[in-house]
This record gives structure tokens, sequence and C-alpha cells, in this order.
């Protein structure tokens, strides 16, 4: 990690701070994706629960890529030409952790409070049957966690992003590396509609995650429209 721990994201900071390890950031993503990915197929394995396999693979397949978007996202936000407001809103609050949390106990509560007492065949039996395996259920919470900690980091991006394009005015190669940025949170929050095919006859999920993803491409693209309208002139040859 290039950075210490005054503007990272608290993922950053966490692999940077393991005592006696160090690693690259792309070391530290497919650590992450193949120890999860051998958790899932072996327990997929072990307990026969093949199906429920396929969207723990998402779930682990859009918690990487999240990883990836984070670090892209932070690397066009720490240029040296991004306000330091920016950065500091962005890392150095640690909003995220707190959308995190929250989307996370909403989560939990919706799989075994609500989703029981509403669904005729709730989701987690759906997946892991009437009885579901402690191990399954210990590796589905800290999946689910990474996967809305992900989340939770894009949302803020992209309300972050949209504070800073109606904050300040760039110049266009400025703002260009500022676009980059609010592009990384986009593409993360449509990627992650590829766990709606799980969902689907869960419509209070379904609704929060598609509105989510909605509501992440709206502030986006209103931050890029901002960047593009109030660019200031680039600066001209001496």
């Amino acid at each position: 990690m290039t950075e210490k721990y005054g503007e990272t994201w608290v993922y950053e900071s966490i692999v940077g701070a393991l005592p006696g390890i160090e690693v690259s950031s792309r070391l530290a993503i497919a650590m992450q994706l193949v120890l999860f990915e051998t958790g899932v197929l072996l327990l997929a394995w072990y307990y026969d629960l093949w199906t429920a396999a396929l969207a723990g693979t998402a779930a682990v397949f859009v918690a990487a890529v999240g990883s990836a978007e984070m670090l892209r996202v932070a690397r066009y936000a720490r240029s040296p030409d991004a306000p330091p407001a920016y950065r500091r809103f962005l890392f150095s609050s640690s909003i995220e952790v707190v959308l995190s949390v929250l989307a996370y106990i909403a989560l939990i509560t919706h799989l075994f409070v609500f989703d029981p007492q509403t669904a005729t065949t709730p989701l987690v039996t759906r997946l892991f049957g009437p009885e579901p395996p402690v191990l399954v259920i210990y590796l589905t919470l800290l999946v689910l966690w990474d996967v809305c900690y992900r989340i939770g980091t894009g949302w803020w991006a992209a309300v972050v992003g949209l504070w800073r394009s109606a904050r300040y005015r760039f110049d266009p190669e400025t703002a260009a590396r500022m676009r980059r940025a609010d592009l990384e949170a986009l593409a993360f929050g449509l990627l992650q509609l590829a766990l709606v095919p799980f969902i689907t006859g869960f419509p209070v999920l379904l609704a929060a995650l598609v509105g989510h993803v909605l509501a992440v491409t709206v502030v986006t693209l209103v931050s890029i429209g901002l960047l593009e309208s109030r660019k200031t002139p680039a600066p001209s040859a001496s």
C-alpha cells in the first residue's frame, strides 16, 4: 500500500496493518477471491449444497471486484490535483463503514426475522435447507459482510463525488481523472446486479438492491454532468 492510514479505505488500512505481512493490492484481492471461493466450494461439496454455491460464487465475485474498484477509485481520488477536502471526506471520515454496518444489519434482520415471518420458503431455507450447517452460515455471513462493505463504500464514493463536482471546478485533465473515479463507482454499482437472479421472489431484497444501483447510477451521472458543464478552460501553453 503506497498510502498509510491518513487517506485510505478501512479495507486498505487493515491489509496494510497486518504484522509482518506486506502484500500488493493485486495479491490481496487474489487471496480474498481464492480463500472465499475455496471455502464456498469445499462446503458445497461436503454438504451437497451446489445450488447455494452458485449464489456464493456470485457474492464472492462481487466482493472481489468491489475491492478492485475501491482501489481504482482511490487511485484517481489521490491524484495530486484532487481537492484535499474531497480526499479527506472520502477516506478519513469512515462514513463508508457506518453505511456498511447499517446495510449489513438490515440484511441480517431481513434474512433471519422478516423473511421467515413473511415468505413461504425463506431465502436461507431455499439455499441451505431447513437445518443450515453452522459452518455454511458462518461463511455466508462473512461473505455478506464483505459485499455490504463494498456496497457501502461504493455509495459513499458516489455521494462524495457528487459533492466534489458541485463544489469545485476543474481543468479538463483533472476533470477527466475525477470522471474516471465516478465511472469506477458506477461500474461497481452495475456489477451488483449479478446478485439479482438469486433474490427474485424476495421483493424487499430485490427492491433494495435495484434501488441502490439506480441511486448510485443517478448520483454518478449527475456528478459527471456537473464535471463536464463546470470545466474551466485548459491552461494555455506559455
